[in-house]
């Protein structure tokens, strides 16, 4: 008889929990239909994006011949070559297209 009671008092406490849980599902389901109701139409799809023109190209200026440089400069520059091609680091043709680079020829 003990077993019985347990198993009839579970099923009495499960049933009561499900009323209670659909009632409350109803009662929110009733509350949100009601705001829906009154609340502004909301469109189904959204307006399509304003379109704009694109911002015009902007191009960098065409890049220009180095300026001549001064004279000091030049033989400052052609030193440093000298040393760096007699301490091995530019070959002789590295040199020779460097100082052709540096006098414009």
């Amino acid at each position: 008889m003990g077993l019985l009671r347990g198993v009839a008092r579970t099923a009495v406490v499960a049933g009561t929990a499900t009323a209670v849980s659909n009632r409350v599902s109803r009662r929110q389901a009733g509350r949100w239909a009601a705001q829906e109701q009154y609340a502004e139409p909301q469109p189904q799809y959204a307006p399509p994006p304003q379109q704009y023109a694109p911002p015009p190209q902007q191009y960098a200026p065409p890049p220009t011949a180095p300026a001549a440089a001064s004279g000091d400069d030049v033989i400052a520059q052609l030193e440093k070559l000298g040393r760096l091609r007699d301490s091995g680091v530019l070959t002789d043709e590295e040199f020779a297209a460097q100082k052709a680079r540096l006098l414009g020829s």
